[in-house]
C-alpha cells in the first residue's frame, strides 16, 4: 500500500486490508503493520504510523531483528511527537534485544538532549561509538550534547556564584544591622518595596549603609520615601530639601506649617520607646539612640519591609497631641 487515504473510517479497502494483515504467522503480521507504519510514517503521519508499529509490536514477533525494528521506528515516530519518555522506553527495550543497536543509542541521545538530560546523552553517543565508530548521526548528536553540557555546566556555576554572592552579602548586611540596632521584620507576603538597604558603592571601605526612609505626616496620613538615605547624612539635610522656608508648601500642607526650621522628627523603637531626632543628628545617630539600656531587653529600630520609619510633626499642639496619644496607645 502506497498510497495513504485522508480518511481511515471512510476506506473500506483499507478496512480488508487491516483485517488480511492479521493472517499468517506472528512474524508476517508484525511484518505487513511494519511496512504499512512506514508508508505512514514517509507521510509524516506520525500517529497513525505510530499505531501500525504498536500493532506490530503486540502481534508479538520471534525475529528479534523485527521487533528491534518495530522498536526503533515507534520510537521515531514518539520523538516526532515529543513523547521522549516512550522513545527511551522503546529504545531500552530494543537494546536489550540488540546491545549493538545504533538506531536505539541514537534516537534515546535525541530524546535526551530534549530532556535536557546531556550528560546521559552524551554516554549514550559513547557507548554507540564503541561499536559504530563512524556514525555521523551519533557523532553529531555528542557534539551538540557535549555544547549543551558546558553551556548548562557554565549556568550553573553562575548561579551558584551569584548565590553565593548573594548569601555573602546578606550576612554582611545582617551584620550591619545588628551593629546599628536595627531589627529588621521579615514580610509573610513578601517585599512589596522596590528598594532595599545597601552598602554605599561609592564607599571604598564598604561600611556605610543607605537604607530607604518613610517620612510618615500623621496629621495629614500622607508620606514621602527617601528611597536612598545615606546613613551618615543629617535629617536637617533632607528637610532643607524637602521643605525649604521659600519654597511654596506641599499641597496637603493646608496650615503652611510644615517648613525647616518648623518641623521635629521622632522614631519609635521595637520596644515603643520614642526618640525625638536631634537638628544635627544622622541616621546613624538614632541608630545608636536605639538601643537598650545595660541589663534591659534587645531594643532598636524596626526595619519594616526594607524601609526605617520616621514621623515628621510641627512644633507646638500638634507635636504635643501627637505625642500624648503615642503614649496613650503605647500604654495600653
Amino acid at each position: 500500500m502506497k498510497n495513504l487515504p485522508s480518511d481511515d473510517s471512510e476506506n473500506t479497502t483499507l478496512a480488508a486490508l487491516q483485517s488480511l494483515a492479521h493472517d499468517g504467522t506472528p512474524d508476517e503480521v508484525a511484518q505487513n503493520f511494519k511496512e504499512q507504519g512506514n508508508d505512514y510514517f514517509k507521510g509524516k503521519r506520525w500517529r497513525e504510523a505510530l499505531g501500525f508499529y504498536t500493532q506490530g509490536i503486540d502481534a508479538k514477533p520471534t525475529d528479534s531483528a523485527l521487533q528491534e525494528a518495530l522498536l526503533c521506528n515507534r520510537a521515531a515516530c514518539n520523538l516526532e511527537l515529543q513523547n521522549y519518555g516512550s522513545v527511551l522506553r522503546d529504545c531500552s527495550k530494543a537494546i536489550e534485544l540488540n546491545p549493538k543497536s545504533s538506531k536505539a543509542y541514537y534516537r534515546s541521545a535525541l530524546a535526551l538532549v530534549a530532556l535536557e538530560r546531556f550528560d546521559e546523552a552524551i554516554n549514550c553517543c559513547l557507548c554507540c561509538l564503541q561499536f559504530d565508530p563512524k556514525n555521523k548521526s551519533v557523532e553529531t548528536v555528542l557534539l551538540k550534547a557535549e555544547k549543551l553540557q558546558r553551556e548548562k555546566d557554565k549556568k550553573e556555576q553562575q548561579k551558584q556564584e551569584r548565590i553565593r554572592k548573594e548569601n555573602e552579602a546578606k550576612m554582611r548586611l545582617d551584620k550591619a544591622f545588628q551593629e546599628r540596632n536595627i531589627i529588621a521584620l521579615p514580610n509573610p507576603k513578601g517585599s512589596q518595596n522596590p528598594y532595599s538597604p545597601h552598602f554605599d558603592p561609592e564607599d571604598p571601605t564598604q561600611s556605610s549603609l543607605i537604607i530607604p526612609v518613610f517620612f510618615l505626616y500623621p496629621q495629614y496620613a500622607t508620606s514621602d520615601v527617601i528611597p536612598e538615605f545615606v546613613e551618615d547624612t543629617p535629617f536637617t539635610a533632607h528637610l532643607e530639601i524637602m521643605f525649604p522656608p521659600n519654597a511654596a508648601p506641599p499641597e496637603w500642607d493646608a496650615k503652611h506649617e510644615y517648613m525647616n526650621g518648623n518641623l521635629v522628627i521622632y522614631a519609635m523603637t521595637k520596644r515603643k520607646r520614642l526618640l525625638k531626632v536631634g537638628k544635627k543628628m544622622s541616621l546613624r545617630d538614632v541608630c545608636n539612640a536605639a538601643k537598650a539600656k545595660e541589663g534591659e531587653p534587645k531594643d532598636g529600630l524596626e526595619l519594616k519591609d526594607g524601609c526605617l520609619t520616621f514621623v515628621v510633626l510641627p512644633k507646638g499642639d500638634v507635636e504635643k497631641k501627637w505625642v500624648e496619644e503615642f503614649k496613650k496607645t503605647r500604654d495600653e
